[in-house]
């Protein structure tokens, strides 16, 4: 009994070593003051696009730097462009991006000249719905997924959490006031990331945003932490040293077992 006890104790440990390294994320939402459409993090480069320059309309692709005079450079594809209004906006004027189930995803393509690479995006994520979903990548491989649910959740237990939902700009105030409104941070901690996918997965729903923010942090800012569920990890491939900590676990449970076994038949 103790021998299976230790092995299902071996088995779980490495189980939860392995998703340790394999979700690298901290997520983080701003919640010193209900309305912040800024980060409060910090960087050693970092920059916002604010969607003002790019035409209107869906299928839209063009290339920004930030504002960071070439040090990080993306090239958006697919994104459409629409006029402020009670779904999005940043300040209550302007442009912003969105997304519809029907367009299909946009991504965004990072590059950058500075050391460390690019390790955090945020962005002003208005009118949120449970469709709303941006996964990172590395060099091809998934690293993250952002599950609307868990963010939800989070604003939810925020002792006031009527605050977070609604329009907070003075043109539109109050107006939706069944989604939340809130900027969002992505703290990847493990290693850069290179590409980011928006996608709308709900039919009746848009993804709306502003403000993208890019850098390479230094500190977290003074957001409140994401508890996240294991759906934001689905699909990401784990890192080579991940696959060896399984494979080394794996081997030591088989070991036990095999052990366990022997005992049993000697006696």
């Amino acid at each position: 009994m103790f021998t299976l006890v230790r092995t299902a104790a071996l088995a779980a440990a490495f189980g939860a070593a392995a998703a340790a390294t394999a979700t690298p994320f901290d997520v983080r939402y701003e919640s010193e003051a209900a309305g912040l459409q800024n980060t409060t993090a910090t960087f050693t480069v970092g920059g916002v696009e604010r969607f003002e320059t790019p035409s209107l309309g869906t299928g839209e692709a063009f290339a920004t730097d930030f504002g960071t005079a070439g040090k990080i450079n993306g090239v958006y594809t697919n994104v459409q462009i629409n006029s402020v209004d009670q779904y999005g906006g940043a300040g209550g004027t302007g442009q912003y991006a969105v997304s519809f189930e029907r367009n299909g995803s946009y991504s965004l393509d990072l590059a950058t000249t500075i050391r460390g690479g690019v390790n955090y995006f945020g962005f002003w994520l208005s009118a949120l719905d449970a469709g709303n979903q941006v996964a990172f990548f590395s060099k091809g491989r998934k690293l993250f997924t952002f599950s609307p649910s868990d963010v939800i959740a989070a604003v939810n237990s925020h002792p006031n959490p009527a605050a977070y939902y609604g329009n907070p700009n003075a043109a539109f105030a109050g107006q939706d006031r069944g989604e939340p409104f809130i900027f969002l941070n992505f703290f990847s901690k493990d290693r850069p990331f290179d590409k980011v996918v928006f996608s709308e997965k709900n039919s009746g729903g848009g993804y709306e945003s502003d403000n993208h923010t890019v850098g390479h942090f230094l500190t977290e800012g003074t957001g409140t932490g994401v508890p996240l569920s294991p759906a934001s990890f689905r699909g990401a491939v784990p890192e080579p040293a991940t696959w060896a900590m399984m494979v080394a676990g794996f081997a030591l449970v088989g070991a036990t077992v095999r052990r366990r076994r022997m005992t049993v038949v000697a006696a």
